[in-house]
C-alpha cells in the first residue's frame, strides 16, 4: 500500500500556503512549488500505476472554495493524471502511436520509452476535483457570458500554475496548466491540456470554471478539440504569420481546432433565498 497523498486545500505549512484571495464569500488559492524530487515521484508512480511525465509539479494546485469548505473545486496534478488511460487499449491512441513511429526515419530508444501500455500523451479529460456538502453540478444550456468577461474590469487576482509537462522524447509537447483571473464581479479559471505530437496530431482539452459573485452561480464548461497535424499546418499556411510559431501557440490553435466533445454544467453553492 502506498502512502502518497495528493494535495488538497489543507496546506501543510505556512511556507507552502501559496497565494490566496477571499472575495465575496469565495476563497481562491493557488500553490506553486518546485518539481517533485525522486522519493515523492516514486510514491506517485506507485499510486497512479503509470510512470509520471518528465516534469511533474505534484504539489501544485488551484482551488475555488465557498463557505469555509462547504463547496470546493480543486485542480491538482495527481487527480488529473489519475484520469489518464492506463490500459493502452484505446484504438485511437494505438493508431497515433504507430503513425508517430512511421514518421521517424530512425527508431531510437526514446520511442521505445514513450510508447508504453498506457496513454503516453498523458491526455486527461480532468474537470477538477469537487468536494461539496451541498450540491453537485447539473447539465445546463447556460453558457459562460463571454461579453461580460471582455469588459475592461480591473483584475484583483491573477495566477498561472503548471501541473505537468512532457516533451514526448523530443517529438512534441504535452502539458497541463491552470490560469485564473478574478475581477470584482466575477472570476474565470481555465485548466488547459495541450498536446502537439509532431507530424501526427494537435489536441486541446479545456475546462473553464466561471463564478458570478453577485448571484453565486458557477458554470463549468468542458471543450475537447483536436485535428491532424497536416490539416492544421495547411490552415495556418493561408496566413502571413510564422507557421511554426503558431504551431507552438495553444491560444492560436484553440481558435482553429474543431470541437470533438463539449459539456456545460452549473450550480449555485450559495443557499437559495426564500421568496
Amino acid at each position: 500500500m502506498n502512502n502518497y497523498r495528493r494535495p488538497n486545500t489543507q496546506i501543510p505549512s505556512a511556507a507552502d500556503a501559496g497565494n490566496n484571495l477571499t472575495h465575496r464569500g469565495f476563497k481562491i488559492t493557488t500553490r506553486k512549488l518546485p518539481i517533485l524530487k525522486a522519493e515523492p515521484i516514486e510514491r506517485m508512480t506507485a499510486a497512479l500505476g503509470i510512470a509520471p511525465p518528465e516534469m511533474i509539479f505534484g504539489d501544485n494546485s488551484t482551488s475555488i472554495e465557498y463557505a469555509a469548505g462547504a463547496w470546493v473545486i480543486n485542480f491538482n496534478t495527481f487527480d488529473a493524471l489519475n484520469q489518464v488511460d492506463k490500459t493502452g487499449a484505446s484504438m485511437l491512441q494505438v493508431a497515433h502511436s504507430k503513425e508517430w513511429q512511421s514518421t521517424r526515419q530512425e527508431k531510437h530508444q526514446g520511442i521505445t520509452e514513450v510508447v508504453k501500455p498506457f496513454d503516453w500523451s498523458y491526455t486527461t479529460d480532468y474537470k477538477g476535483s469537487l468536494s461539496s456538502t451541498r450540491r453537485d453540478f447539473e447539465a445546463t444550456t447556460t453558457s459562460i457570458p463571454l461579453e461580460l468577461l471582455k469588459r475592461p474590469d480591473p483584475i484583483i487576482f491573477f495566477d498561472e500554475v503548471m501541473l505537468y509537462e512532457d516533451e514526448m522524447a523530443d517529438n512534441g509537447i504535452t502539458m497541463l496548466s491552470c490560469k485564473i483571473r478574478v475581477m470584482p464581479e466575477r472570476l474565470l479559471l481555465l485548466c488547459r491540456f495541450f498536446m502537439r505530437l509532431d507530424n501526427v496530431l494537435f489536441r486541446i482539452r479545456d475546462t473553464r470554471v466561471y463564478v458570478d459573485f453577485g448571484t453565486g452561480e458557477v458554470i463549468r464548461e468542458y471543450i475537447a478539440k483536436e485535428e491532424g497535424y497536416e490539416s492544421v499546418r495547411l490552415k495556418l499556411t493561408s496566413g502571413r504569420d510564422d507557421v511554426l510559431a503558431q504551431m507552438r501557440d495553444p491560444n492560436k490553435l484553440a481558435e482553429i481546432l474543431p470541437v470533438v466533445d463539449k459539456s456545460l454544467e452549473r450550480l449555485v453553492p450559495k443557499p437559495e433565498q426564500s421568496p
